[in-house]
């Protein structure tokens, strides 16, 4: 089985293995494949067509990606906080 997830540089590419974390590309967000935020929305019929997935965390980040508010709560703020700043954020 294949799987396509996006890498650092923000293309995807095949894997054999399962994306550890999802995300949505249209708003560049990430969090753990099993957020309740992105399962209501999955639920109700959104966000598969922007669904992408990740080997790891740091490849999300890399890619561009902040972390979800709901499922990452630490470190969003974090990344808020340093984007208020004008700092880039590094978890």
């Amino acid at each position: 089985m294949s799987f396509t997830l996006i890498g650092p540089d923000g293309r995807p590419y095949q894997s054999s293995t399962k994306g550890a974390w999802g995300g949505h590309c249209g708003n560049r967000i990430y969090g753990r494949t099993d957020c309740p935020a992105a399962l209501r929305a999955i639920a109700k019929g959104g966000y598969v067509k922007h669904r992408v997935f990740f080997a790891d965390e740091q490849t999300a980040i890399a890619a561009g990606y902040r972390p979800c508010g709901a499922c990452c709560k630490g470190k969003y703020q974090a990344w808020k906080a340093a984007k208020e700043r004008g700092e880039r954020w590094t978890p």
